[in-house]
């Protein structure tokens, strides 16, 4: 078993997506979640429960306010979602009970 040069490895291509028997749904579902969620993971803070209470409060509200954007789209998803549950009974019935 030849190990290389451990200090300087060379890494080949990543694995390859396997061929979809259905590309159009799966453009679909890639496009949904570049729509949903274009920004990339904010890896540079941190929020540890164990953090002394001398951590700096600026860096944790910073990093904290990054995360809420990264995921805004999904929250922007989930508003709508619990709008539409709440309204369509709700027009149902008014549309059933209330025909004039």
């Amino acid at each position: 078993m030849e190990l290389g040069n451990i200090s300087q490895p060379v890494y080949g291509p990543g694995p390859e997506a396997p061929g979809s028997s259905m590309p159009g749904l799966v453009g679909m579902a890639h496009g949904f979640l570049r729509l949903v969620q274009p920004n990339a993971l904010p890896i540079g803070g941190t929020l540890r429960a164990g953090e002394p209470s001398g951590a700096p409060v600026s860096c944790c509200l910073s990093f904290s306010s990054q995360l809420l954007l990264y995921e805004m789209g999904f929250l922007v998803c989930v508003a709508i979602g619990l709008l539409f549950i709440l309204l369509v009974p709700l027009v149902g019935f008014c549309f059933c009970c209330c025909r004039c």
